[in-house]
């Protein structure tokens, strides 16, 4: 029986895209998503976790740091519930 991995998770979404071997793939995929926006020429795999301060609020996992061509830097967070 075959295995998939579900890209909408924070595991499968790692697994997929991020990987050195895969950072032409996912440079590909975020340009395409931002397109007239912003042009991302370089990404950096980072795992940062900042905890919640408090039970209950959220803590934030940021993974991908990217490069656009003009130098300006910001992170990307993959979401897959709504926010509120």
């Amino acid at each position: 029986m075959a295995k998939f991995i579900n890209p909408f998770t924070d595991v499968g979404f790692k697994k997929i895209f991020g990987q050195e071997v895969s950072k032409d793939l996912l440079i590909d995929f975020l340009n395409d998503l931002l397109v007239d926006e912003k042009s991302i020429t370089d990404i950096t795999f980072l795992d940062k976790e900042i905890l919640p301060e408090y039970m209950g609020d959220r803590g934030v996992i940021y993974d991908i740091y990217c490069t656009t061509e003009s130098g300006e830097q910001f992170i990307v967070e993959m979401q897959n519930r709504q926010q509120v």
